[in-house]
């Protein structure tokens, strides 16, 4: 068989088996949220398989678990997770960083809402680097009852985002109410499309809506406007976003339906249910999803 033929034979096969040096992480927990941070991995984005280990154990906060694992690589490789450490009664969230997500930092506990005494909550910390400004931003939900008009939702579940930012993880800015559309809204994630072009997705936490939109901004930091019809069955929650080719993924956690489902966009403006295309593994919960090398795919599997 003549070189030539063989080279061809070689890329039909590497596109059927995904050899390129990209890959997927996504961040991960099982219930009851105590044992620690768990990772899925993917050469596609579409399949994913659990490392079946824990990587970091949870040690801040009052109850010391570990929700809704948020990650972003920095420009500098360093890996920075953030995530939530107690159900209720903190006033911060967790934080650690890695350079290859095995070996961690001391853990910190990120007091943001200290000054805030009536917090009832802070949820899903979700965080995202700005390259425009050089900045990491966070993003998070909490509480203040009978500090916005209370529409549907009790005192001690009407929800806004908040928001940080920091350059090195040693300061960080003050507080912000980031967004406030008018109702209670959680699992908030920034995508950048392109220069001043943002998308937020969120949940809208009202009764009995509880489903997915989007909103957009020409800023990392907003303002977030023109917020969507839900694109999402009712029941559905912990958004998180990876481009593949030209479409963008939306995964999330219907809930309801007690399965982890995906829909697959190119606009944000209309919206395909993809989940028959995607896999999951059991038990997988609320996470981020990023992209790394692949190499580093190979280097999480042998470290046993």
């Amino acid at each position: 068989m003549s070189s030539f033929r063989l080279a061809i034979i070689g890329l039909l096969l590497c596109g059927l088996t995904s050899c390129t040096k990209q890959a997927y992480i996504f961040t991960s927990f099982h219930e009851p949220a105590n044992e620690g941070l768990r990772l899925l991995y993917s050469y596609d984005a579409y399949h994913w398989t659990d490392l079946n280990k824990t990587f970091l154990k949870p040690e801040v906060g009052t109850q010391k678990v570990l929700r809704d694992p948020s990650i972003v690589q920095g420009p500098d490789g360093t890996f920075h997770l953030v995530w939530t450490c107690s159900w209720k009664g903190d006033r911060g969230f967790g934080y650690a960083s890695s350079k290859d997500l095995i070996n961690w930092s001391e853990q910190k506990f990120l007091p943001v809402m200290e000054s805030e005494p009536k917090t009832v909550n802070v949820w899903a910390p979700e965080i995202f680097y700005d390259n425009e400004k050089k900045e990491y931003v966070i993003i998070w939900a909490s509480t203040i009852p009978y500090r916005f008009a209370k529409g549907i939702e009790e005192e001690e579940n009407n929800h806004r985002m908040y928001s940080i930012t920091t350059t090195d993880f040693e300061t960080f800015s003050k507080p912000k109410l980031f967004l406030d559309p008018g109702f209670s809204v959680i699992d908030a994630v920034i995508v950048k499309r392109t220069t001043k072009d943002y998308v937020l997705v969120l949940k809208d936490n009202t009764r009995p809506n509880r489903n997915l939109k989007v909103a957009f901004a020409k800023d990392a930091l907003g303002p977030y406007e023109n917020v969507s019809e839900t694109f999402s069955p009712k029941l559905t929650e912990g958004p998180t976003v990876v481009k593949v080719g030209k479409n963008w993924l939306i995964y999330f956690d219907a809930y309801g339906q007690k399965i982890y489902s995906a829909y697959k966009t190119t606009d944000f403006k209309s919206f395909k249910d993809v989940t028959a295309e995607v896999s999951i593994p059991e038990g997988h919960k609320h996470g981020t999803i990023i992209k790394v090398k692949r190499k580093l795919i190979e280097r999480l599997k042998n470290d046993r």
